[in-house]
């Protein structure tokens, strides 16, 4: 494929896709076990990785609590994590939020709990 062929067909994949896809490179590119990346490739990782996040959002705003206010919040997102197994491999990425207090309470619970054993 000859060099302007190659641009052509990255500039019109880059109309396609909503997310950058230099910064998918990059993270790709984090990876050791990439040495090269075909266009292809790149553009179909961007592309599913925006689908993916779009699922993830409308997901979250369905089963949230901001359709009244047409919102989706950090706590939509954690709660659609937790909940829906499609997304359970986030929940270590999207934790539900606490307060430090109820965690600082939990934490005495455990040690009295600890202390008891």
């Amino acid at each position: 494929m000859s060099e302007k062929n190659m641009e052509e067909k990255v500039a019109t994949n880059s109309k396609n896709v909503s997310l950058p896809m230099s910064r998918v490179r990059l993270i790709m590119k984090s990876s050791p076990d990439v040495s090269c990346i075909n266009q292809d490739a790149l553009f179909l990782t961007t592309k599913a990785t925006e689908l993916f996040v779009q699922h993830l959002a409308l997901s979250s705003y369905k089963n949230g609590s901001g359709k009244d206010t047409n919102t989706l919040s950090y706590s939509d997102l954690a709660n659609a994590a937790e909940e829906t197994e499609t997304f359970q491999f986030l929940t270590d990425i999207l934790p539900k939020k606490i307060l430090a207090r109820d965690y600082l309470k939990s934490l005495e619970e455990m040690e009295k709990d600890d202390d008891n054993l």
